[in-house]
């Protein structure tokens, strides 16, 4: 407790050593709070400065989908090895165990089914429920170029500006429509439109062309998804000229709990990842994973 007792005046001020000010790592998050640079530094490692992120969000409007029949099951197990938990809240609260120390990408977003336009979301979390669940970050998706574009931009503005107010960044992810372009013109549009909004992760899609353009014109980091479900090798590929173009990780999903050997696959992701570890070497890591596993 506070008190007066044997009080003793500072000697030691170190004046011959200038005050050290240490550079935040995360790309255009120097000028951020302290609350909101912890969270980013709990979702992007830093040794290598990139991120694994484990998305099985998927249910919120695809239902039990191949992979998600049984979080406890499927995904559970893939805990330990992931940087980041990407979900809902359903899916965390009922199935992650609140002692797996992973941070949490908290899906906010809701409304629509595979039924019905994907375009036409709304915000389905509060920020309260978001702080209860100490999440590291905040999500919705955008449609640039959709038939409800402006209301997905004003869910992410309505995200961004709540979680602001709390210390929460939030990541954008760009969806994209069945008839829309998947280019660097398209992609370079969508990410720049979150990032001028004041996203602070946006998730978008590695294209072959023009990948690294798009990622020098997002002053945030980008981190792409896994998309429909690759060949084991393929997967790993994207992954890797993702991150040699400038990607600051990777939010995969299918790719991982679809995998023939889900463990396999995402130790294999992590080498490209975090490891810099070359495309035929990751393979290698997964296949030698899936045959201890069988």
């Amino acid at each position: 407790m506070a008190d007066l007792d044997d009080v003793r005046e500072g000697k030691d001020f170190g004046l011959d050593q200038p005050v050290e000010v240490k550079a935040f790592p995360v790309r255009g998050s120097v000028s951020l709070d302290w609350g909101m640079q912890d969270r980013l530094a709990r979702i992007f490692q830093p040794k290598s400065g990139h991120t694994v992120m484990l998305a099985f969000d998927h249910g919120y409007f695809q239902g039990p989908a191949t992979g998600l029949e049984r979080l406890d099951l499927t995904i559970r197990p893939l805990v330990p090895y992931t940087d980041v938990l990407m979900c809902t809240r359903g899916g965390l609260r009922q199935t992650m165990p609140a002692d797996s120390r992973k941070p949490v990408v908290l899906r906010c977003s809701g409304g629509m089914s595979v039924l019905t336009e994907l375009s036409r979301e709304l915000v389905a979390v509060d920020i309260e429920d978001a702080i209860r669940l100490n999440a590291s970050a905040i999500t919705t998706n955008v449609y640039v170029g959709a038939e409800y574009e402006h209301q997905s931009l004003a869910n992410l503005v309505k995200l961004i500006d709540t979680g602001n107010r709390y210390g929460i960044p939030t990541m954008a992810v760009t969806g994209v429509g069945k008839d829309m372009a998947r280019d660097a013109r398209y992609f370079g549009l969508a990410t720049r439109i979150c990032a001028e909004l004041g996203a602070h992760i946006v998730k978008s899609y590695y294209i072959d062309n023009g990948f690294e353009k798009v990622v020098a014109g997002c002053p945030v980091p980008i981190v792409i998804a896994g998309g429909k479900k690759l060949p084991e090798r393929d997967a790993l590929e994207m992954a890797w000229r993702a991150i040699d173009q400038g990607a600051a990780g990777v939010d995969m999903g299918r790719n991982i709990f679809q995998s023939d050997c889900p463990v396999a696959m995402i130790s294999a992701v992590r080498a490209v990842v975090h490891d810099g570890e070359s495309v035929d070497k990751a393979y290698e890591i997964y296949k030698a994973g899936k045959a201890k596993a069988a």
